[in-house]
């Protein structure tokens, strides 16, 4: 699921082409990637609005993204990247692999849709249990 909101878009980009990347729905965030493919940065639909509010008339990619990348890794527990991302107050945050190349990007309501499936699931087995079903 986080490879489907993934956008990359390179560091010399017009404002112009991130903004088409972020008007495709349920992109909220674009990579921003330098040389041989890794994330240098992250450009948000809030950065731009940002932009359009400031008016900078030389404004590009690279002086609006984000240089701090809060990101994580593909085998991080799904709670700990939720946690980050609550404690950041991210909608959206990088999912970065080997030599911080691009890979996904979750979503805070997909990372919550996936951690209370699998607490239902955990309350059913438990439920199972206790009343003598056993695990199934």
């Amino acid at each position: 699921m986080t490879s489907a909101r993934l956008m990359v878009i390179d560091i010399n980009a017009t404002l112009e082409t991130a903004a088409l990347s972020l008007s495709n729905p349920g992109i909220g965030l674009a990579v921003v990637s330098g040389e041989n493919g890794k994330a240098t940065g992250v450009l948000s639909k809030s950065d731009l609005i940002r932009h359009l509010m400031d008016r900078e008339p030389d404004a590009s990619v690279v002086t609006l993204m984000s240089r701090n990348i809060v990101s994580c890794d593909p085998d991080d527990e799904l709670l700990a990247a939720w946690q980050i991302m609550v404690a950041q107050r991210l909608q959206n945050m990088p999912v970065l692999g080997a030599d911080s190349k691009p890979l996904g990007v979750l979503d805070i309501r997909d990372a919550m849709k996936v951690l209370f499936e699998q607490e239902q699931l955990q309350e059913h087995m438990l439920a199972d249990y206790i009343t003598g079903l056993g695990y199934r």
